[in-house]
């Protein structure tokens, strides 16, 4: 079978990704921080008939994420299809936003590693071996801000729209190999309970989006606005 990689998985998108592409038979490896988190979507997955298993990682530590897609590609055989979407819902060290005016190195750089960097390394993780195979999917999501900021996240929306150049440019790069990559932004509050007058959608509603980009790789971005 053909195996989807998350990074940065959880209870929202996350398993809503790989829901999405399990369902259509895909074995899921999921990555992020926490291992009883890990566990926890592993067992959801099992119960819904989807094959998954954990391989805990920091994105900020290149070498354990790295290693954790490696150890991926052995228990699975092959990462066919990387998703990039890790979000801090825990408490990350040196996480902070701020208005554009405000932005210092010290308060961009966290955005920078862990947004931007942590996706570099992870593609550069999974891409020799696509490389050898003539196919892949690449996918990699950041917020709305990546393509139109919002003065309150000026960092954040900085990082976002570094990964957001990256990534469109990997596209146009990786033309005609078999491997595909796209950015997808997500314009929208992740939830049924947003802030009021903000547009909201169920993780369940935008993850179809994943798989229509791997499915028809016709375009290097998608904006999801609901």
């Amino acid at each position: 079978m053909p195996t989807l990689a998350i990074v940065g998985a959880g209870p929202g998108m996350g398993l809503a990704i790989a829901r999405t592409f399990g369902t259509r038979g895909y074995d899921v490896a999921l990555l992020a921080r926490t291992p009883e988190k890990l566990d926890a979507l592993v067992a959801t997955l099992g119960e819904e008939g989807v094959t998954a298993a954990a391989f805990p990682a920091d994105v900020l530590d290149r070498d354990s994420l790295a290693s954790a897609l490696d150890a991926a590609r052995a228990r699975f055989g092959s990462v066919d299809v990387l998703e990039y979407s890790p979000a801090p819902h825990s408490p990350v060290p040196g996480f902070t936003t701020a208005a554009p005016s405000e932005v210092t190195v010290d308060n961009l750089q966290p955005q920078i590693e862990y947004t931007f960097y942590g996706a570099v390394a992870a593609t550069r993780a999974v891409l020799p071996a696509m490389r050898a195979a003539g196919a892949g999917t690449l996918l990699f999501t950041s917020g709305g801000g990546s393509v139109d900021p919002v003065p309150m996240f000026g960092n954040v929306n900085a990082a976002g729209g570094a990964l957001r150049n990256w990534v469109i440019n990997l596209h146009n790069e990786l033309a005609g190999s078999g491997i595909f990559a796209a950015h997808v932004a997500i314009a929208t509050w992740i939830g049924e309970d947003g802030p009021e007058g903000f547009p909201s959608a169920t993780p369940e509603q935008i993850s179809p989006l994943y798989w229509e980009l791997h499915e028809k790789r016709d375009r290097p971005e998608a904006v999801f606005t609901g």
